[in-house]
């Protein structure tokens, strides 16, 4: 079967498919399942893939291998972005993005079991039990267990407490119990029904929903206190400011925000970086990021559709309103997208966005600390693919003329290394050999001066050469090139500042990349930073050279001596009008006194 009878069947079934809204899978010829999609629509978006001209290269190799198309159709579009999160997990396929997380992150366990434990768990299974979490602070985590543990004498121990070993008297109480921590539900001391009223009550302060608890023991609390047994009513107040302590440090912002999803996203050509909080009556009860990795260049708002569908399932959140920072693209039943501008709900998305940010800081470091290379290897990789090089730019020089009309012409170098800069390279040049304002003489010379002195002196040489201008400067760096020899060992290109064009020698067309991506941000760095550091050499030059037009030119003052009182008078014109008395206060009696009689002769 040829690639185009190949593609004019697959156009041919995409044109039978339901313009209703669904999930299809794309096939190989293997019948592996190597991508998942979603659409509100099925025949459009399917059709699309078979008729539009795609720009990524991942994207025409994916169409190319396709043999075969599944779909189901769904309900709701928010039905098939569930789905489409499902079968993703359960095919994996080559060409979906990959939703890494931590999966050491602890969760809070209410064992499935008589007289339940509840403990921390790193190893979540489908055993019954409930799981709460993941929690991405311990800290939070342990502070949670710990108030349970204050306000509730849970058992710790492994035993099987069905009612029959009960009964039967398997068991002796333990020192948990004689030090308070346990009411020995072992020897049937603790009934089942008491022992479960102290779970539902960690479950609701798990949940967040710690106002219902709190109302329930203020109402024991006056019960006890009627009936005189102020010893009980005494321990319940205690709990309640317990309660009421950990609520206090847990709202973030008005108690008001009420059952809600936050997420955030950090989105980047290869990775994105999204956060979720759950949060209720104004308090953070879970907190989730997870790293993404792209495949086919996905927009952020398919990452954020992607990962929103994949926490509510996992989550089972149930919120009738989501705080994102723009529109997904998608519809969810019964469920408000909110993009806040200002005020509380604005808060919680930038305190979401500021999770992404910490987490992405993390996982970055985390690879630093295993392979320090990678970082800066995976940059060298993409501007030798993006500037079409044999070899990896590690040394990379950048060059930049600067004149004041004509006057002063210099000319600067720096120089970054794997994608850093190297300052102690960093060089200034006089312009020597020529007169003017002459940009293209000008950068002829500096660059046979530095090449050729690194000849000279036998020192490596950068990989790559970046000129800051146009054809016309790039051509005058060529031609010093090719004096010494050097055309073709090493690769130059121009950078122009209107259209950020970048110009290989000798190539009419110019080389646009995305203004997004890490070489065209590298270059851009590097010709900045040329041009700030020859700036401050320009300056320093043209002010001397101004110095010594006015002030230098009066015999036996200096430099030096013109400095000084220029930082004092600020103007030659000041200098002229001041007395000689003030003068020596700044260069001294003589130097006053030849100064004063020049300007009043």
């Amino acid at each position: 079967m040829t690639e185009n009878y190949q593609n004019s069947n697959l156009k041919s079934l995409a044109q039978t498919l339901p313009g209703k809204p669904g999930v299809y899978r794309y096939l190989d010829k293997e019948g592996k399942v190597i991508y998942v999609g979603k659409a509100k629509n099925l025949k459009k978006r399917v059709s699309s893939y078979f008729t539009k001209k795609h720009q990524g290269g991942k994207l025409k190799l994916l169409v190319r291998k396709i043999t075969d198309i599944k779909f189901t159709v769904t309900d709701s579009e928010s039905d098939a972005l569930l789905l489409e999160n499902n079968l993703i997990k359960k095919y994996q396929p080559r060409y979906n993005i990959l939703l890494k997380d931590d999966k050491s992150f602890p969760w809070i366990c209410i064992k499935n079991e008589p007289f339940p434990r509840v403990f921390p768990t790193r190893n979540p299974q489908k055993d019954g039990s409930e799981y709460y979490g993941p929690y991405t602070s311990v800290k939070m985590m342990r502070t949670l267990l710990d108030i349970i543990k204050q306000l509730y004498p849970l058992r710790t121990c492994k035993l099987n407490l069905s009612k029959k070993n009960i009964e039967k008297g398997n068991f002796k109480v333990c020192l948990e119990y004689h030090i308070g921590n346990c009411l020995g539900p072992c020897v049937g001391k603790q009934t089942e029904a008491d022992y479960n009223i102290s779970i539902d009550h960690v479950r609701s302060i798990i949940k967040g929903n710690i106002n219902e608890i709190i109302r329930e023991l203020k109402l024991r609390m006056h019960d006890y206190a009627e009936a005189m047994k102020f010893e009980q009513a005494q321990m319940v107040k205690e709990k309640i400011e317990i309660l009421e302590n950990y609520k206090s440090k847990s709202t973030i912002v008005n108690p008001k925000i009420n059952n809600v999803d936050v997420i955030s996203i950090i989105d980047e050509p290869q990775l994105a970086w999204v956060n979720w909080l759950r949060v209720l009556n104004g308090a953070i009860v879970q907190a989730h990021t997870v790293e993404v990795k792209k495949k086919l260049n996905e927009s952020k708002e398919e990452v954020l559709a992607l990962t929103l569908a994949d926490f509510r399932q996992r989550f089972e959140s149930n919120a009738n309103e989501i705080i994102l920072p723009f529109h997904p693209g998608v519809t969810l039943d019964d469920v408000t997208f909110t993009i806040p501008q200002r005020g509380d709900k604005k808060q919680l998305l930038d305190l979401s966005q500021r999770n992404a940010m910490f987490y992405r800081m993390e996982r970055n470091k985390q690879r630093e600390l295993v392979d320090p290379e990678r970082h800066s290897r995976r940059i060298m990789e993409t501007m030798k693919k993006d500037l079409r090089m044999d070899k990896f730019p590690e040394v990379i020089e950048c060059f930049d003329n600067s004149n004041f009309q004509g006057d002063y012409p210099v000319a600067s170098m720096v120089q970054f290394v794997k994608g850093k800069p190297n300052k102690k390279e960093y060089r200034h040049y006089n312009i020597k050999t020529v007169e003017g304002a002459n940009d293209f003489a000008s950068m002829e010379e500096i660059i046979e001066r530095r090449y050729g002195r690194l000849l000279k002196e036998d020192k490596p040489l950068p990989q790559l050469i970046v000129v800051d201008g146009g054809k016309g400067q790039l051509s005058a760096a060529v031609k010093s090139l090719k004096t010494l020899g050097l055309y073709g060992k090493v690769t130059i290109i121009g950078i122009a500042k209107k259209l950020e064009e970048l110009y290989h020698p000798y190539d009419p067309v110019p080389l646009y990349l995305d203004k997004t991506s890490e070489t065209l941000k590298i270059i851009q760095q590097l010709r900045d930073e040329a041009h700030r550091f020859g700036i401050t050499h320009h300056r320093k030059k043209r002010d001397k050279g101004t110095l010594k037009s006015e002030l230098t030119s009066i015999e036996g003052v200096g430099y030096t001596t013109a400095q000084k009182l220029l930082r004092k008078f600020k103007s030659v014109k000041k200098i002229k009008e001041a007395n000689e008395t003030s003068l020596a206060d700044v260069i001294g009696k003589s130097k006053a006194r030849i100064v004063f009689n020049y300007f009043h002769q």
